[in-house]
């Protein structure tokens, strides 16, 4: 009796210890996330040229109740898209395995960077959002182009072509934090790529002199606005710390001085007039420290001023000329009646003033000479005899 028991109790025991190794050993690991992105087209595709608003959402992260850090929303391009080698849980290294955009670290940045804090954490309130408790979030961000430059630990800067590589969204854990969970790729696809042999130093002004991450340029995110409106552009390849100006037509209106990022990034908005003319426009931006320039095309629509130039009469010169000549000959002539009138009056008064002399040979009648003479008007006496 006591060996069946003791036969049981090892068997008992036996069972218990290989349940306990299949509960280990089939346990499931955390799953990787998966995200999505949904672009102005509804899917994951964006423009090559100038910059696209997209949204990013992920679901099955792990999410960290009171935990430090949280997870970066980048974009950029990784070495190994397939094997996953570049992840930095792996041993991935930021400017050899994977490369982003860079962006200021806050939660007002130009959109290229997101940064998703677990929930409670004591980073929160500088994050773009936050994880939710399953694992899921949803953020915006903005894809600057096909062309970008990226800066590695020790601080050179080289420049990514997503038309020859593969470029899209990556994830990996914020502050440094590593956590395989939560690194993942998601590639995106371009259009309206440009000509592989076209390259933005070839096409670099003349004369101007590139900041260190090479040529500039500029990107709208509208080739064509409405008059009032605003042209959004983001301009990349400028000095870090320079200040850059942006203008419209020379100045018609100007932005900036806007400072130049870490990695020689800017973005901004120029307002554009209501009373401009339709037609094509060119955008400037010019950097004060480095003297380099970026120019894009804008086509704008509504504008006011063509017909108010149509309505407004064109005055020859020949006119002007013959008005000034009238004015200049009737001012004379004013000024020579006013003369001659002084000159008349001052005559007149002089005549007036001299004493008037008789005539010669006149004599005054004598004193007591005889009665005076009848007046005709009166009547004659009549004498004795005298006809009547």
């Amino acid at each position: 009796m006591k060996n069946l028991t003791r036969s049981f109790v090892a068997v008992a025991t036996a069972l218990v210890v290989a349940a306990s190794v299949v509960a280990v050993t089939d346990a499931p690991a955390w799953a990787a996330g998966s995200v999505s992105v949904t672009g102005p087209s509804g899917s994951a595709s964006v423009d090559a040229d100038y910059a696209t608003e997209v949204t990013v959402s992920g679901s099955g992260f792990q999410s960290i109740p009171n935990g430090f850090g949280g997870i970066y929303v980048l974009f950029g391009w990784v070495d190994d898209a397939g094997g996953g080698s570049w992840r930095p849980s792996a041993g991935g290294v930021v400017g050899e395995d994977y490369r982003y955009v860079p962006d200021a670290e806050s939660a007002e940045n130009n959109g290229y960077q997101r940064f998703l804090a677990f929930p409670g954490s004591q980073t929160e309130s500088s994050a773009n959002g936050t994880l939710g408790a399953d694992g899921s979030w949803s953020i915006g961000m903005v894809i600057p182009g096909a062309v970008f430059e990226s800066q590695d630990r020790e601080g050179r800067i080289s420049e990514v072509d997503c038309r020859r590589v593969t470029c899209g969204i990556i994830t990996i854990g914020a502050h440094g934090v590593k956590n395989a969970n939560n690194e993942t790729f998601t590639p995106l696809s371009f259009q309206a790529a440009a000509p592989a042999e076209s390259t933005p130093a070839e096409s670099a002004p003349a004369g101007s002199a590139p900041a260190a991450a090479g040529a500039v340029r500029v990107g709208v995110e509208a080739g064509s606005v409405v008059a009032g409106s605003s042209i959004v552009f983001t301009g990349q390849g400028f000095t870090p710390g320079e200040q850059i100006v942006a203008a419209l037509d020379g100045g018609l209106t100007a932005v900036g001085p806007l400072t130049a990022g870490t990695q020689g990034e800017v973005a901004a908005a120029l307002p554009v007039p209501r009373d401009i003319r339709d037609g094509t426009h060119l955008i400037t931006l010019r950097g004060a420290g480095s003297g380099g320039v970026a120019e894009a095309e804008v086509s704008v629509t509504g504008g006011t001023s063509a017909t108010v130039a149509e309505t407004t009469p064109v005055v020859p010169t020949w006119a002007i000329v013959v008005l000034l000549a009238c004015i200049v000959l009737s001012m004379a002539l004013v000024v020579t009646s006013v003369i001659t009138a002084l000159v008349r009056a001052r005559a007149r008064r002089r005549a007036r003033r001299a004493p008037r002399v008789a005539p010669a040979g006149a004599s005054a009648p004598p004193a007591g000479s005889g009665a005076p003479a009848a007046s005709p008007t009166e009547p004659l006496p009549l004498s004795a005899g005298a006809p009547r």
